[in-house]
């Protein structure tokens, strides 16, 4: 299916690429999400006559990520968890609890967002995770999991 983005989409395109995608990504994401619309000739001249307003859209959100991945970028988050003489943890430390803690700071970031390259973090220690905040826009948080008690 041919469908005309509305928003950048991390691997497909920038905003305004028309690209072609299984028609099941397209309906089950894209469309609904409000990232692309459906490439019919209508479409495309009704993208053009918006395409200003959804450029400065864009714009703004960027410059948003940005502010706020200035502002987390280098953060430090300590993590109390339960933690056996050996250091492992009994569970694990997720990105769930990683956005919890920083929402305690006032960051509100989505879980998903928080990337965790070797799974969660079931060990005491220092890690250095990144967040991606937006397109390109990334941040480094240190996560600091300490042994309760």
């Amino acid at each position: 299916m041919q469908v005309i983005l509305i928003d950048r989409v991390e691997g497909l395109g920038q905003l305004g690429d028309v690209v072609k995608v299984k028609d099941g990504y397209a309906r089950n994401f894209l469309i609904p999400s409000g990232k692309a619309r459906r490439a019919t000739s209508a479409a495309l001249v009704e993208f053009e006559a918006r395409r200003a307003e959804l450029e400065r859209v864009q714009a703004e959100k960027t410059a948003a990520a940005q502010a706020l991945a200035d502002r987390i970028n280098g953060a430090a988050l300590q993590i109390v968890a339960n933690a056996g003489p050996d250091g492992r943890l009994f569970g694990s430390v997720t990105n769930a609890d990683i956005a919890e803690g920083l929402a305690k700071y006032g960051v509100e970031i989505e879980r998903g967002t928080i990337r965790m390259p070797d799974g969660p973090l079931k060990t005491v220690g220092e890690f250095k995770l990144e967040v991606g905040i937006y397109a390109n826009i990334t941040a480094e948080i240190t996560v600091t999991v300490v042994a309760e008690g």
